[in-house]
């Protein structure tokens, strides 16, 4: 099996190439210039070039603030992009995974504690959420499709909120952190992993296309996501000590855009496949080793 990866230089498409490597897979990662997935002539010229069997899509517009005034750019990466994608996939019976968000829900904090099911009704709150839907029934257009919505991804790659923590660890003002915010951290590593098995799975016919959530096994607010990072950032000798923390409110943290208040996915969809969800602390102390050997 053959797998392409688009949006490989991202911190997910460096989590899929790890993953691969390690299970000796044929793959192919392509970077934005490589293939850039906005131009549909492009997308039928590379796809058909390298023929994979499934076509990982790890490529997004994650802007969040930018794609209120940027519309057309933040619907052409995540909408229109993984329609042509799936049109050639469709075409030539290969899988796509389309990697989506839970910005596609809203929701008042307190307003609920049950996590978002995948057949829930969607409510995007922002551009982007409504962007990242429009990708999703993009996608939908394939047969062969593969839908995984995720939250609050980081790693050892790119910039992330482990990485914000960390630098901003170094000054000497309290570090402000939402408290109003729930979701659930995932350690893109272990999406990674979830994505490829979820490929697998569904070329042995083990799992239908369709929606599925994978993120962190437990939701938790930025506020309680930072005091684990820097406590372990402490313990493995990263951090001296860990800096002052302020948990503030969401209005009290200057933003553009409105965010999900709570987003927390229900997994038991993928977990009942044998996908465990992301064990986030475990990746929080994975990424640290990583960026501090």
């Amino acid at each position: 099996m053959r797998y392409l990866i688009a949006g490989a230089d991202g911190q997910l498409g460096r989590c899929l190439q790890a993953h691969l490597t390690a299970l000796n897979a044929d793959f192919i990662a392509l970077n934005s210039t490589d293939l850039d997935i906005t131009q549909p002539a492009m997308v039928n010229s590379v796809l058909t070039q390298h023929a994979p069997n499934v076509v990982i899509n790890a490529a997004a517009y994650n802007a969040v603030d930018a794609a209120e005034s940027d519309r057309t750019h933040a619907y052409a990466v995540n909408a229109d992009g993984p329609g042509y994608i799936a049109a050639w996939c469709e075409a030539n019976d290969a899988w796509l995974v389309q990697v989506s968000s839970d910005y596609v829900f809203g929701g008042e904090f307190g307003d609920r504690a049950d996590p978002h099911a995948e057949d829930e009704l969607p409510a995007p709150l922002s551009v982007y959420g409504h962007s990242k839907l429009a990708g999703e029934l993009a996608a939908a257009s394939c047969s062969r499709h593969i839908i995984v919505r995720t939250s609050w991804l980081f790693s050892e790659y790119g910039n992330n909120f482990v990485k914000t923590m960390l630098r901003l660890a170094s000054q000497s003002l309290p570090v402000r952190v939402v408290n109003d915010q729930v979701g659930c951290p995932t350690y893109a590593g272990d999406l990674a992993a979830a994505l490829v098995t979820l490929a697998v799975l569904a070329q042995t016919g083990d799992a239908e296309a369709g929606v599925y959530h994978f993120a962190g096994d437990h939701a938790v607010t930025w506020f309680g996501f930072a005091q684990v990072v820097f406590a372990q950032a402490v313990e493995l000798g990263v951090l001296e000590q860990a800096p002052a923390l302020k948990a503030i409110s969401t209005a009290e943290y200057p933003t553009t855009v409105k965010r999900p208040a709570f987003s927390a996915l229900d997994c038991s969809k993928i977990n009942a496949l044998g996908v465990a969800s992301s064990d986030w602390q475990l990746g929080i102390r994975l990424s640290l080793l990583a960026m501090f050997p």
